[in-house]
């Protein structure tokens, strides 16, 4: 009766362990905690196994004090991509995430439905000034309720507070109008009642904007002030050359607090 007992405890240790695997990450501080440590273009998994999204996560790096990990959910640099795009692209999202893209309205409502995010916002102008927007936190609601922006106070950053004008508005693009917007004129300037179809892109408007991250990507000073990627507290209509919306999960402390 005691051979099976002595075979069992003569065996290697080795072929009693289980492998170590890891899980599929949701969103970038998944990835980070898996082990992959350098920004870059891996992939997460909000709506579950089946559904794989490519993402760039901004890990930080040794000057950078605020820890990475971040999930980028919006960037622009260059004006490669197109963002003046219906509903359902911004929905799904588009882009490519090597540079710029959005990465669905969907997508960022899984990710912030089964977690709690906070927002950073990084903008640089075309002569090398850099500043940035943190929020205390962030999320947007389904579909069913137009995936209204929810967002948290205002923290600092140095660019000023753009965003909150936007806080718990719905999102618009040019074919679904969700904006709150009504212009007098409406008779002899249809447009005007479109806030995405004048600032030509899509965004949380409320009757128009403070901030419009998904504008088209003009140079610098714009004559045209409705249509340039802005964020008003800082540069006023002065077009940006770059700015990325990334969220990281809150800390368990913050999360209590």
């Amino acid at each position: 009766m005691m051979v099976p007992v002595l075979l069992f405890l003569l065996l290697p240790v080795g072929i009693l362990s289980l492998p170590v695997t890891k899980h599929q990450p949701m969103d970038c501080e998944d990835v980070y905690y898996n082990g992959s440590t350098q920004s870059g273009v891996y992939t997460i998994f909000p709506a579950g196994q089946h559904s794989p999204v490519q993402v760039f996560c901004d890990m930080g790096c040794e000057e950078d004090s605020d820890g990475g990990r971040w999930t980028v959910i919006q960037r622009r640099m260059d004006g490669s991509v197109n963002f003046y795009r219906p509903w359902e692209q911004y929905k799904n999202g588009f882009g490519n995430v090597s540079g710029e893209y959005w990465l669905g309205l969907e997508n960022i409502f899984l990710l912030t439905w089964a977690k709690k995010y906070e927002l950073k916002v990084d903008m640089e102008d075309f002569e090398g000034g850099k500043v940035h927007a943190m929020y205390a936190t962030f999320a947007i609601d389904s579909e069913a309720d137009g995936y209204r922006l929810q967002l948290g106070k205002y923290i600092d950053g140095g660019a000023g507070d753009a965003l909150s004008y936007h806080n718990q508005q719905k999102f618009s693009t040019f074919d679904k109008d969700q904006d709150n917007y009504y212009y007098y004129y409406y008779y002899y300037y249809p447009y005007y009642n479109n806030c995405a179809e004048r600032h030509q892109g899509g965004f949380w408007f409320n009757s128009c904007v403070n901030t419009n991250p998904n504008g088209l990507y003009v140079w610098g000073h714009n004559n045209n002030y409705d249509t340039g990627v802005t964020w008003l507290t800082w540069k006023s209509y002065y077009s940006l050359k770059s700015i990325t919306m990334k969220i990281r999960p809150l800390s368990l402390d913050d999360v209590e607090e």
